[in-house]
């Protein structure tokens, strides 16, 4: 599938995704409005201090975790590709009164959007991000172009296990490597089931030595990489809640990992 096609389709799913996101219990933005913080514990306690840093947010959505950011006092430069989302990213920008950069294109053609001098202290991306990225090797190269020397890129992803499983987790359907694009009709959306949406869309697996392979081959530096057998959201089938807030599958229990973290540093 060329790129164009898969990109056209996946702006469409997300532009049809923003609207019953901002309006959902689960994104609460009204609570967010009120000052409550998007960001959970895993990120913030790798980001540690943020304030007067530049930090560049890859795929944004419409902006809560980027403002949550500026709001610790982060330069911040969002950027994703659907036009609806970054246009509610701007607007809950200048209603907060919370300045933050929100740039709209595809990750792909950043390089025509935004310079890469000065370079930014960190390059942040988080759950459900590099399944829309046919190839890591890009994504690397991107990311090490962005980051200043000494800077850090901090990723917190789902779990390429849990891509393995039918939406039901009851068997294996696709591969742990990426075996090339999964294309599947979604209806509803993860925050909304019940959102009158019925959409194709196009992802990528990637295995854990995909990701840090590809991160190696940029000569990034590897500084830490965990592994969490809980999900800080309630955005999967059979989700049972922990005592902390946080959420595991029922039927997987804490025996596979949702969620993992990487902190790499350029040299």
């Amino acid at each position: 599938m060329t790129s164009p096609s898969y990109t056209d389709l996946n702006r469409a799913l997300w532009n049809a995704r923003t609207g019953p996101h901002l309006a959902s219990d689960f994104y609460a933005v009204e609570a967010f409005k009120a000052g409550r913080s998007s960001l959970n514990g895993i990120e913030l306690a790798l980001l540690g201090e943020v304030a007067g840093q530049r930090i560049l947010h890859l795929q944004c959505h419409f902006g809560q975790d980027s403002l949550s950011l500026a709001r610790r006092g982060a330069h911040v430069t969002g950027v994703d590709l659907s036009d609806v989302a970054i246009a509610a990213a701007r607007g809950l920008s200048a209603e907060l009164g919370v300045p933050a950069e929100f740039i709209c294109c595809d990750v792909h053609a950043l390089a025509d959007h935004l310079p890469a001098a000065p370079g930014f202290d960190v390059v942040f991306m988080s759950y459900g991000v590099l399944n829309w990225w046919p190839d890591l090797t890009a994504w690397a190269a991107l990311v090490r172009r962005y980051l200043r020397p000494g800077g850090r890129l901090v990723l917190v992803e789902f779990h390429p296990v849990v891509w393995m499983f039918d939406n039901d987790f009851t068997r294996l359907q696709y591969s742990y490597f990426n075996a090339g694009p999964i294309v599947e009709t979604e209806t509803g959306t993860y925050a909304k089931p019940s959102a009158a949406i019925e959409h194709q869309s196009v992802t990528w697996n990637h295995g854990l030595s995909e990701v840090v392979g590809s991160l190696l081959g940029q000569q990034l530096r590897l500084t830490h990489l965990g592994e969490y057998p809980y999900s800080p959201y309630n955005c999967f089938a059979h989700t049972v809640p922990n005592a902390d807030g946080s959420y595991h599958i029922g039927p997987l229990s804490d025996k596979v990992p949702l969620v993992y973290s990487v902190v790499a540093v350029k040299d």
